[in-house]
């Protein structure tokens, strides 16, 4: 098999490849999602190192800084900048003084890899951030979501060329998709989308969550922390996941395919 040369910031790569069909061997082009080391720096201390897709890299990182508790709100977040290594890409962010201080008393050394949850939290207090009870009394239709669901498949660019990657999408409670976010870990595509919410300053939170992967605890984590009420996703949730959402108020739909959903907390929010 024969690689091509690859720029780390691109988000796929055109490999040469050996193909059984039919009882023949061929020789055929095959497009593959990229792995990228990126690393979170923080006022110049290097915090965690996750695999990531290379695209909307500053979306990743607002999002990341709020959903893992890093800042409290976008506005102590100073400034990115997105610097390509010779093996990966660092984001240096800017934060505010006091989020600084914080973060050095917790902090912690991550290995990132595609789809971790917890790793490298050095006691339970860190890993287990229970989210606060959400003031978000939002409430959807079971149309909204079949609707959500019929829709996101065209919108995954990159799940098309290379069948790798998960998304995100942030969904209007009307069941328009407002934006999707793609990468090959299904927690950076929601921290993507986090980000880019914030970016734009998005201060309605009357949408919900749609992603192609299981709702695990820091699925819900993250959606909660971010002030959203619903999380729908296309596999099934854990049992913390689910205890998690009610105790927060988040309400968690798993397997939601075409038609069909099953509720797992807070079915109040639906309206059928």
């Amino acid at each position: 098999m024969l690689t091509s040369s690859v720029v780390l910031s691109q988000a796929s790569s055109l490999l040469s490849v050996q193909q059984w069909r039919d009882g023949e061997l061929r020789q055929a082009k095959d497009c593959l999602a990229e792995e990228t080391p990126v690393a979170m720096v923080y006022n110049g201390v290097s915090h965690a190192v996750m695999l990531a897709t290379a695209q909307d890299l500053e979306d990743f990182a607002m999002g990341f800084a709020l959903s893992e508790g890093i800042v409290e709100q976008p506005s102590e977040l100073y400034g990115i900048e997105v610097l390509e290594q010779e093996q990966g890409i660092a984001l240096y962010c800017s934060i505010a003084n006091e989020r600084f201080v914080q973060l050095k008393e917790r902090r912690r050394t991550l290995a990132g890899k595609t789809g971790c949850g917890l790793c490298g939290a050095e006691n339970l207090t860190q890993a287990m951030r229970y989210p606060r009870a959400l003031n978000n009394a939002g409430e959807f239709t079971s149309a909204s979501i079949v609707s959500a669901l019929a829709a996101l498949p065209s919108r995954q660019l990159l799940q098309q060329q290379t069948g790798a990657t998960h998304a995100s999408a942030y969904v209007l409670a009307d069941g328009s998709i407002n934006l999707v976010r793609e990468d090959v870990g299904r927690h950076n595509a929601l921290d993507k989308v986090v980000g880019a919410l914030a970016k734009a300053g998005q201060q309605d939170k009357s949408g919900f969550v749609l992603t192609t992967s299981r709702a695990s605890f820091e699925m819900v984590q993250k959606v909660a922390t971010a002030g959203l009420s619903m999380l729908v996703a296309v596999s099934a949730p854990t049992a913390l996941a689910v205890r998690v959402a009610e105790q927060c108020g988040l309400c968690l739909v798993g397997f939601a395919r075409d038609s069909r959903f099953v509720v797992y907390s807070h079915g109040e929010k639906i309206l059928y």
